[in-house]
Protein backbone atom coordinates (compact mmCIF):
# COMPACT_ATOMS: atom_id res chain seq x y z
CA UNK A 1 0.00 0.00 0.00
CA UNK A 2 1.19 3.71 -0.64
CA UNK A 3 0.86 6.56 1.85
CA UNK A 4 -1.47 7.56 3.59
CA UNK A 5 -1.99 10.64 5.24
CA UNK A 6 -4.85 11.80 7.28
CA UNK A 7 -6.48 15.20 8.92
CA UNK A 8 -8.91 16.60 10.77
CA UNK A 9 -11.11 19.00 8.54
CA UNK A 10 -12.82 21.21 11.85
CA UNK A 11 -16.56 21.77 10.98
CA UNK A 12 -16.49 19.21 8.06
CA UNK A 13 -14.79 15.68 9.17
CA UNK A 14 -11.71 14.01 8.24
CA UNK A 15 -9.46 13.82 5.17
CA UNK A 16 -7.55 10.58 4.12
CA UNK A 17 -4.88 11.93 1.26
CA UNK A 18 -3.59 8.38 -0.58
CA UNK A 19 -0.78 8.02 -2.71
CA UNK A 20 -0.65 5.11 -4.07
CA UNK A 21 2.34 2.90 -5.40
CA UNK A 22 1.03 3.38 -8.74
CA UNK A 23 1.38 6.72 -8.44
CA UNK A 24 -1.77 7.77 -8.54
CA UNK A 25 -3.11 10.56 -5.42
CA UNK A 26 -6.47 10.05 -4.18
CA UNK A 27 -7.90 12.24 -1.50
CA UNK A 28 -10.98 10.93 0.08
CA UNK A 29 -13.25 13.39 2.95
CA UNK A 30 -15.48 12.00 4.93
CA UNK A 31 -17.96 14.22 6.48
CA UNK A 32 -19.99 14.30 9.38
CA UNK A 33 -23.23 14.06 8.10
CA UNK A 34 -21.85 10.83 6.20
CA UNK A 35 -21.35 12.10 2.92
CA UNK A 36 -18.10 10.98 0.91
CA UNK A 37 -16.01 12.89 -1.85
CA UNK A 38 -13.77 11.23 -3.36
CA UNK A 39 -11.43 13.30 -5.61
CA UNK A 40 -8.52 12.14 -8.37
CA UNK A 41 -5.49 13.74 -9.10
CA UNK A 42 -3.72 14.25 -12.71
CA UNK A 43 -0.49 12.26 -12.96
CA UNK A 44 1.62 14.50 -14.28
CA UNK A 45 -0.02 17.05 -11.76
CA UNK A 46 -0.80 16.56 -8.23
CA UNK A 47 -2.52 19.72 -7.48
CA UNK A 48 -4.79 19.26 -10.37
CA UNK A 49 -8.19 17.58 -9.60
CA UNK A 50 -9.75 15.33 -12.54
CA UNK A 51 -12.48 14.27 -11.43
CA UNK A 52 -15.06 14.24 -8.17
CA UNK A 53 -17.41 11.27 -6.85
CA UNK A 54 -19.52 12.35 -4.12
CA UNK A 55 -21.30 9.39 -2.54
CA UNK A 56 -24.09 9.38 0.40
CA UNK A 57 -23.03 6.92 3.64
CA UNK A 58 -24.98 3.83 2.11
CA UNK A 59 -23.26 4.18 -1.06
CA UNK A 60 -19.95 4.43 0.31
CA UNK A 61 -20.27 1.58 2.21
CA UNK A 62 -21.19 -0.30 -0.82
CA UNK A 63 -18.30 0.93 -2.42
CA UNK A 64 -16.13 -0.41 0.24
CA UNK A 65 -16.90 -3.48 0.36
CA UNK A 66 -16.93 -3.95 -3.22
CA UNK A 67 -13.18 -2.32 -3.10
CA UNK A 68 -12.52 -4.54 0.41
CA UNK A 69 -13.49 -7.45 -1.56
CA UNK A 70 -16.38 -8.50 0.74
CA UNK A 71 -18.53 -8.88 -2.59
CA UNK A 72 -15.86 -10.78 -4.94
CA UNK A 73 -13.23 -11.83 -3.92
CA UNK A 74 -10.63 -12.12 -7.01
CA UNK A 75 -10.08 -15.63 -8.10
CA UNK A 76 -6.00 -15.27 -8.18
CA UNK A 77 -6.25 -14.44 -4.57
CA UNK A 78 -6.26 -17.17 -2.58
CA UNK A 79 -5.84 -15.26 0.99
CA UNK A 80 -7.12 -11.47 0.97
CA UNK A 81 -7.33 -9.80 4.89
CA UNK A 82 -9.08 -6.07 5.50
CA UNK A 83 -8.27 -4.48 8.66
CA UNK A 84 -10.24 -1.81 10.43
CA UNK A 85 -8.29 -0.70 13.41
CA UNK A 86 -8.30 -3.85 15.38
CA UNK A 87 -10.20 -5.65 13.53
CA UNK A 88 -9.71 -7.78 10.84
CA UNK A 89 -11.90 -9.92 7.66
CA UNK A 90 -9.54 -12.73 6.00
CA UNK A 91 -10.47 -15.25 3.31
CA UNK A 92 -9.09 -18.47 3.58
CA UNK A 93 -9.46 -21.53 1.15
CA UNK A 94 -10.23 -25.18 3.10
CA UNK A 95 -6.87 -27.11 2.26
CA UNK A 96 -7.53 -30.55 1.37
CA UNK A 97 -5.37 -31.76 4.26
CA UNK A 98 -6.86 -29.85 6.56
CA UNK A 99 -8.49 -31.50 9.91
CA UNK A 100 -11.51 -29.86 10.46
CA UNK A 101 -13.04 -30.94 7.54
CA UNK A 102 -16.22 -32.84 7.76
CA UNK A 103 -16.66 -31.04 11.17
CA UNK A 104 -19.12 -28.32 12.01
CA UNK A 105 -18.78 -25.00 13.52
CA UNK A 106 -20.20 -25.61 16.18
CA UNK A 107 -17.99 -29.05 17.06
CA UNK A 108 -14.98 -26.68 16.33
CA UNK A 109 -15.76 -24.24 19.22
CA UNK A 110 -14.73 -21.76 16.60
CA UNK A 111 -15.66 -18.45 18.72
CA UNK A 112 -15.13 -19.68 22.04
CA UNK A 113 -11.58 -21.08 21.55
CA UNK A 114 -10.18 -18.53 18.75
CA UNK A 115 -12.19 -15.00 19.65
CA UNK A 116 -13.08 -14.75 15.79
CA UNK A 117 -16.42 -15.19 13.79
CA UNK A 118 -17.02 -17.13 10.34
CA UNK A 119 -18.98 -14.96 8.89
CA UNK A 120 -19.79 -16.35 5.65
CA UNK A 121 -18.91 -19.56 3.81
CA UNK A 122 -18.09 -19.54 0.06
CA UNK A 123 -18.48 -22.99 -1.56
CA UNK A 124 -16.70 -24.96 -4.40
CA UNK A 125 -19.40 -24.51 -6.35
CA UNK A 126 -19.69 -20.45 -5.47
CA UNK A 127 -22.73 -20.90 -3.19
CA UNK A 128 -22.60 -18.75 -0.07
CA UNK A 129 -23.61 -19.10 3.19
CA UNK A 130 -23.86 -15.65 4.98
CA UNK A 131 -23.91 -15.79 8.72
CA UNK A 132 -23.62 -19.54 9.00
CA UNK A 133 -25.11 -20.91 12.10
CA UNK A 134 -23.00 -23.64 14.65
CA UNK A 135 -24.46 -26.39 12.29
CA UNK A 136 -22.09 -25.38 8.84
CA UNK A 137 -20.05 -28.23 7.90
CA UNK A 138 -16.24 -27.46 7.16
CA UNK A 139 -15.55 -28.49 3.94
CA UNK A 140 -12.52 -29.13 1.67
CA UNK A 141 -12.15 -26.45 -1.39
CA UNK A 142 -14.65 -23.81 0.88
CA UNK A 143 -13.75 -20.32 1.45
CA UNK A 144 -14.19 -18.91 4.97
CA UNK A 145 -14.52 -15.48 5.66
CA UNK A 146 -13.29 -14.85 9.24
CA UNK A 147 -13.45 -11.50 11.79
CA UNK A 148 -11.61 -10.86 14.46
CA UNK A 149 -8.66 -9.33 15.86
CA UNK A 150 -5.03 -10.47 14.16
CA UNK A 151 -4.79 -13.04 16.29
CA UNK A 152 -7.87 -14.39 16.53
CA UNK A 153 -7.97 -14.85 13.23
CA UNK A 154 -4.75 -16.65 12.76
CA UNK A 155 -5.88 -18.72 15.48
CA UNK A 156 -8.92 -19.35 13.94
CA UNK A 157 -7.08 -20.81 11.03
CA UNK A 158 -4.87 -22.88 12.99
CA UNK A 159 -8.09 -24.44 14.30
CA UNK A 160 -9.09 -25.30 10.83
CA UNK A 161 -6.16 -26.60 10.14
CA UNK A 162 -5.18 -28.47 13.00
CA UNK A 163 -9.00 -29.50 13.88
CA UNK A 164 -7.84 -28.68 17.90
CA UNK A 165 -5.63 -26.17 19.71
Amino acid sequence: MGTIRESDLPGIGRKFQIDTRSGDKIIIIVHDDGKREMHHFDYNDPEESISMVTLDDSEARRVGAILGGMVYMPKALESVDVAFDEMTIEWFKVEPEAKSIGKTIGELHIRKKTGAAIIAVIMKDQGKVINPGPEQVINKGATLVVLGERGQVKACKRLINDGSM
